[in-house]
């Protein structure tokens, strides 16, 4: 039996139940693997369940969502992450009924989108599936051996047919892209830290209240109850010993009714069943038998160590030490609760934690905001000042977010779209709703995690790229407004007339040349079509960059957590500069195609350099060529020098690109000593 060992490890889900067992394991008994913990902190997660591994070096916990694929992206490349134990999902079966949607949205797509990264990335080794025994549906409950790894799967409830449906999706990017997975089926579990939605928990703390347990139907449903540990253990085992494109039940034969398991918690608390025990209406269906087969697992090494009576002791003596682990949970105690529906949720944070979900693609801001500076207007003097009120499509967007703290900034009022680039009527409806003076459209489909979406999507990436900014442009000009649209620069790429490192830019006029990535094409194709209308100024904006050094979209962010870099000149955007630039545009109502990068070109080595020279000394990194970086990539990239003189003669202040990075990105972030070089600074940190 060959044994897997990794190095570092992708917990999706690991401030919640199950998978926080995993994580405070592996993290305890592998000091080697480094663990890095992906949860959103829903309503049913708890960072306190990490406590154990707070202060191990080998932990890193991550706030973020499975769905966002650009952090999904970032963290696989960044962490060099080689293993995927996926366990993040929506798992209560009453919540289901009442909000199935959530369930396709993360139990489905959120399984998507990791393994489209994992696809794209190509560096995963093991990717681990955690669904559940319900997809199996339910077992006659007169079957002497339970479900084994190859029966069908019929499912019967919301949540298990989208665990289902996400098996079905990891089947296929197994079979298709030859991604290493293993997915596990397993029996309910209970223990600590459980969030008492479920069944144990939520009867422990009703007892310890005095309270009645509720059954619903008669309670003679059956289930299988596994130890929180003993799970622990079998993943542990299924991580180092579980064969690729193999399914492994996670089970116990030792089986309980329902109305058993409240008996047996009112014995421990010394109350009387007939008087606390009361049936209520059952669920829309409810499963009358789950039963696996788990010898698979056993042939690996396995086997259940904690019988049922002394777990469900452990569990009580948990509970009732620590009574207050989940606050207010008084809606999760209902009979069949609906905690999806309910405001908010629990989230406690221990120090250290890195937030990453305000980094993620809807950047509305960030502490760097007031660095922004504002051009000043040459608008003609007036007694009073025009009223303006933006209309700015993109919301989830960074340029979208950062126009709107802007808006904020100036005192502009300001409202996001609400609706979709492709729908013509509901444009129009927003329009005649906020009254806009201007429109601004930062939306637009540039692919998740990168332009190699938009290979295998061009439909999609036509539908919001070239019809959906028409049809933007088209209801503005029925309404007379001018539209200011952000396109990108990245439509040329260096050639004869436009050699690199010449200092010969592209200019507005010239035509496109680059045609590699399908992402390019429909851009350039929009832009010329956007030719016709008077009523539009498009803004190229090419490799943008922030002071906000956190945001993964950042370029100097991305090439900075790479370990090898093409060197390359490039214009690029300092969003910081420009942005409040673009606003200024709109107030003077200039139209027209603008190339929109700070003058100049700038080399990946030379934004590196100033890196090291301001923000850490011992920065190191590698370069390899364009024929290296093709291999790794689906569409080629694009590399040029825009022109930026019109924009230069329009604001005599806008700044060079090096000039520029320094003053707004690299000055602001300064963590190195002013006017010492990076070897001194070297020299001292030694000393």
């Amino acid at each position: 039996m060959t044994t897997y060992t990794p190095k570092n490890i992708l917990i999706t889900g690991a401030a919640g139940f199950i998978a926080s067992h995993v994580a405070n394991r592996l993290i305890r008994n592998y000091p080697n693997y480094k663990i890095v913990v992906l949860d959103k902190l829903d309503y049913c997660s708890n960072l306190k369940n990490l406590i154990p591994s707070k202060s191990s070096p080998n932990f890193k916990f991550v706030k973020g969502d499975i769905d966002s694929a650009d952090l999904v992206n970032y963290l696989l490349i960044t962490e060099n992450i080689d293993t995927i134990m996926h366990f993040a999902a929506q798992t209560h079966v009453d919540n289901s009924f009442g909000n199935s949607f959530e369930f396709t949205k993360n139990n489905i797509y959120g399984t998507h989108v990791l393994l489209e990264a994992c696809k794209v990335t190509g560096q995963i080794r093991r990717f681990i599936h955690v669904s559940t025994d319900e997809v199996y549906g339910e077992t006659d409950e007169d079957a002497v051996v339970g479900n084994h790894e190859a029966s069908q799967l019929l499912p019967t409830n919301p949540y298990s047919a989208t665990k289902a449906g996400a098996e079905m999706l990891v089947m296929a990017y197994a079979r298709s892209y030859g991604l290493p997975v293993i997915t596990t089926r397993g029996n309910n579990v209970y223990g600590p830290n459980q969030f008492p939605e479920k069944l144990i928990p939520k009867f422990i703390l009703l007892a310890m209240q005095g309270k009645i347990l509720p059954i619903h139907g008669d309670g003679a449903n059956v289930r299988s109850y596994l130890y929180c540990e003993d799970v622990a253990e079998a993943f542990e085992v299924i991580l180092h010993k579980g064969e690729v494109g193999h399914v492994y039940n996670i089970g116990t034969k030792r089986e309980r009714r329902v109305i058993d398991v409240a008996k047996d918690i009112c014995k421990l608390f010394n109350m009387d069943p007939e008087s606390s025990i009361q049936f209520v209406e059952n669920r829309p269906f409810n499963d009358q038998r789950y039963f696996l087969d788990d010898e698979k697992l056993k042939n690996l090494g396995w086997s259940e160590r904690t019988i049922w009576e002394e777990g469900l002791k452990k569990t009580i003596e948990w509970y009732t030490n620590n009574p207050n682990w989940w606050g207010d949970v008084s809606g999760a105690l209902l009979p069949h609760p609906r905690m999806l529906m309910m405001p908010g949720g629990i989230e406690r944070h221990f120090d250290g934690a890195e937030n990453y979900e305000s980094r993620k693609s809807d950047y509305t801001g960030n502490s760097n905001q007031s660095k922004m500076l504002v051009p000043p207007s040459r608008s003609s003097p007036s007694p009073q000042k025009p009223a303006f009120k933006f209309l700015i499509y993109g919301r989830t967007g960074w340029i979208g977010g950062l126009l709107g703290k802007l808006c904020e900034k100036q005192g502009i009022t300001y409202e996001y779209g609400r609706g979709r680039l492709e729908d013509r009527s509901q444009l129009a409806a927003d329009i005649l709703a906020i009254k806009p003076t201007h429109v601004f459209n930062a939306a637009g489909v540039t692919g998740r995690p990168n332009v190699d979406w938009c290979e295998s999507h061009k439909t999609e990436t036509i539908r919001t790229n070239v019809a959906g900014t028409l049809n933007l442009a088209d209801v503005c000009r029925e309404h007379g407004l001018l539209m200011m649209n952000f396109a990108t620069g990245c439509i040329f790429e260096y050639d004869a007339a436009h050699p690199e490192g010449s200092g010969i830019g592209f200019k507005e006029e010239d035509k496109p040349n680059f045609t590699g990535s399908f992402y390019s094409k429909t851009k350039a194709m929009v832009e010329e079509l956007l030719k016709e209308y008077d009523n539009v100024c498009t803004l190229r904006v090419r490799m943008p960059i922030s002071s906000d050094l956190n945001n993964p979209r950042n370029f100097i962010t991305k090439i900075s957590r790479y370990n090898k870099v093409v060197n390359i000149p490039n214009s690029m955007t300092v969003l910081d500069e420009l942005l409040p630039i673009s606003i200024e545009m709109a107030k003077r109502n200039l139209r027209g195609i603008w190339n929109f990068t700070n003058p100049g070109a700038i080399s990946h080595n030379e934004i590196l350099e100033m890196y090291k020279k301001y923000i850490n000394p011992d920065f190191k990194w590698a370069n390899f060529t364009l024929e290296e970086q093709a291999k790794v990539i689906v569409a080629p990239r694009s590399n040029n020098e825009m022109d930026a003189s019109k924009l230069k003669k329009e604001f005599p202040e806008l700044l060079s690109i090096k000039e520029s990075v320094i003053k707004y990105v690299f000055e602001p972030n300064r963590k190195t000593p002013a006017n010492v070089n990076p070897s001194a600074a070297v020299l001292l940190t030694a000393l």
